[in-house]
Order: structure tokens, then C-alpha cells, then sequence
């Protein structure tokens, strides 16, 4: 694959890194140690285009090939991965689910709202007695009539509180996978709430919520695919995620390279600037190289992406590998900083603590390992 950045990809990289040095880079901290992201933030994001980076032009989207939405993902992920959790959710999870899945009239409903901003969309799949097994979701909707009425709890709903829509995953039927449809839910149903949920390691001023629904009435035409293949949807959507989050990890990779060079060149021990000092460079060389094989992980994924070509596997490869980097990249961060790197004055111990959910959600880095090891071996070790 040749992945030689064309003229309009490199100027689309620009946009996305004079935006966040102009929008977020000055205000990140703040936004971190308040744990509130400024609502104002959703608005620049939809005017540069960045909320429908990947969505079809036709919808208001950029219709962006999933390389250049990489370039757009990893340079918010440099910024501040609370920012770029709106505009990966919002595209990849949510958008593209809805451009794939749903009807003329759900596409015409919600994707023009959502590039916009008027009307986020949120990914309700996880619940607090199912992350890593979601079929085995106890969410429950029951037909009435020409109504379905959605009874349940979803967490860790990124975009939960902030969200217009919800992307909600519930059983119709019986256990298992077959048993699940996926839903549009407006968030202002009655019946609906959330609960920011605070306290968090990492993405502290990311919008990240509890989901409340109380038998919530929806019309089956909020009906996204067919009756039992929500879960078809939901590993869809999660292929789309997966490569969204391998490159806002390169981001944070590449973040952390970047700020380690330019303190190593400036901090001296033992007489000389310590990027002089070998056992420094060894850590730089390491994320250096671990950095750019992510990147081209990541964008093989979107390459296969774009020719039509299965990328399921490479998605999950991606993102197994990419947040492994980000985290190793970010502990060797701060030690290049040694106890500079464990203030807030330098970026990289948030760095660090954004990195860590990375290998979380979306999958965590063990069922990544087993989604490979089923891709090679015809073998599921899922039970």
C-alpha cells in the first residue's frame, strides 16, 4: 500500500493542527482540571467541519476518505483526546452507523443534526453488568403496537449528557447476540436521563455518562437495522471506533515524542542538554519507532477501509497495538521529564492518564488479543 500523503491530505492535516493550537491546546489544562470542557467547543468543531469529518457530503459531512479522518483524529488526539472523543463518537460510532444502517428518512433526520452540532450522537452499548460481553446486555425493549418501550441502564456512554440522539442496544428478544436490536433514541424522550459521571482517571473533561431509561416509547421507525441484528450494528460501529482510536492514540504517541524532544533538548544534567545522554535517546528512539508503526497501522486499516476490502481484523490490530504505544509512550514521557513529567505544567502526565482507557474501551486490549487469535486460528476462545 503506498501511503504517500497527497497535497489536498496534507493540507487537511494543517487545518486540523492550526485548529487545535488556536481551539484547544491553550484551553486543555484548564479544561482538565475543572473536569468541564467548554459546550463552546461544539460549535467550532462543527463550523471547520470536523463533526462530520467522515459523513457523506450530501448530509452536511466533509466525506472525508478514512485516511484523511485519521490525519483529523490523530491531531485532536495530540490536543486533547476529551475533544477528540466528540468528534471519533460522533463520526465513527454514531455517523457512520446511522449511514450505514438506517433508512432514506433516519439519515435525512439525524446526520445533517449532527454534523452540525445541533444534535450529538451517543454509542449506548455498554452497561454496568456488561462491557466486554455485550450480548449479554440486559436492556430490555418490548413491542406495543407500532411502539417499542426501552427499559434499562446503560455507563460509560461518552457524549451521554451532551448527546441529541442515542444509538441504544436492547434485547427484543432471547439471549445472546440474535436477541438484540439497536434503536435511535432522541434524548429528550420522556423517561430518558443520564448522570455525568466525574472522578475519572483520564478524559476528565469529557462528557461521560450514566444512561437512565424508564420505559422510554420509541416508534418502530427508530428502528436502526433489522429487528435481532443489533448486534451486527453494534461490531460495525465498533470497527468504525476502533480505527478512530488507533489514530487519537498515534495522537498521544506522537504528542509525547514531541514534547520529550523539545525538553531534552533543553533540560541539562551532568553539563550537557540530556538529550546527549544515551539511555535518553533510547527512549525516544523507541517511541519514535513504535510511534510511526502505529500510525501505519492505523492507516492500513483505513486504506482497507476505503477499498471496500474486510477490515475488521486490521481495525482490531490497529487498535490492540496503537493504544499499547500510546500508554508505553506516555510512561517513557514522563520519565524523560523525570519530576517535571508529574505536573500538569508539562503535558505528558495527561498524556498518560488519557492513554490508560485507551486500551480500555472500544474493546480492551485482551479481547483485541482474541479477536486476532480467532481471525488466525478459525478458533473462537470466546465461551
Amino acid at each position: 500500500m503506498d501511503f504517500t500523503l497527497t497535497e489536498e491530505q496534507l493540507l487537511i492535516r494543517e487545518t486540523a493542527r492550526e485548529f487545535c493550537a488556536r481551539e484547544i491546546v491553550p484551553y486543555a489544562r484548564d479544561w482538565d482540571r475543572s473536569e468541564r470542557m467548554d459546550p463552546g467547543i461544539v460549535p467550532k468543531l462543527a463550523e471547520v467541519g470536523f463533526l462530520g469529518a467522515a459523513l457523506p457530503e450530501e448530509y452536511g459531512g466533509l466525506g472525508l476518505d478514512t485516511i484523511s479522518y485519521c490525519l483529523v483524529m490523530e491531531e485532536l488526539g495530540k490536543a486533547d483526546s476529551s475533544v477528540r472523543g466528540i468528534a471519533s463518537v460522533n463520526n465513527g460510532l454514531a455517523g457512520k452507523t446511522i449511514a450505514k444502517w438506517g433508512t432514506d428518512e433516519q439519515k435525512a433526520e439525524w446526520l445533517p443534526r449532527m454534523c452540525s452540532g445541533e444534535a450529538l450522537g451517543c454509542y449506548a452499548l455498554t452497561e454496568p453488568g456488561a462491557g466486554s460481553d455485550p450480548s449479554s446486555l440486559v436492556t430490555r425493549a418490548e413491542r406495543d403496537g407500532d411502539d417499542w418501550v426501552i427499559s434499562g441502564s446503560k455507563i460509560f456512554i461518552t457524549l451521554g449528557s451532551w448527546a441529541g440522539v442515542a444509538l441504544v442496544f436492547a434485547r427484543t428478544g432471547g439471549e445472546g447476540p440474535r436477541g438484540i436490536t439497536c434503536f435511535l433514541v432522541p434524548t429528550a424522550s420522556d423517561g430518558f436521563s443520564s448522570r455525568k459521571i466525574d472522578g475519572k482517571l483520564g478524559l476528565r473533561a469529557q462528557d461521560t455518562a450514566e444512561l437512565f431509561l424508564d420505559g422510554v416509547r420509541v416508534p418502530d421507525s427508530a428502528r436502526l437495522g433489522d429487528e435481532g441484528a443489533g448486534f451486527k450494528v453494534a461490531m460495525s460501529a465498533l470497527d468504525n471506533g476502533r480505527i478512530s482510536l488507533a489514530a487519537g492514540s498515534v495522537g498521544i504517541a506522537q504528542g509525547c515524542l514531541d514534547a520529550s524532544l523539545r525538553y531534552a533538548g533543553e533540560r541539562t544534567q551532568f553539563k550537557p542538554a540530556i538529550a546527549q545522554h544515551q539511555l535518553v535517546q533510547e527512549l525516544l528512539a523507541d517511541m519514535a519507532v513504535e510511534t510511526e508503526a502505529a500510525r501505519l497501522m492505523a492507516w492500513r486499516a483505513a486504506a482497507l477501509a476505503d477499498a471496500g476490502e474486510p477490515y475488521t481484523l486490521a481495525a482490531s490490530q490497529a487498535k490492540y497495538y496503537a493504544s499499547e504505544v500510546a500508554v508505553r509512550a506516555a510512561n517513557a514521557a514522563v520519565q524523560v521529564h523525570g519530576g517535571y513529567g508529574y505536573i500538569d505544567e508539562f503535558p505528558v502526565q495527561k498524556y498518560l492518564r488519557d492513554a490508560r482507557v485507551s486500551t480500555l474501551y472500544e474493546g480492551t486490549s485482551q479481547i483485541q488479543k482474541l479477536l486476532i487469535g480467532r481471525a488466525l486460528t478459525g478458533e473462537s476462545a470466546f465461551v
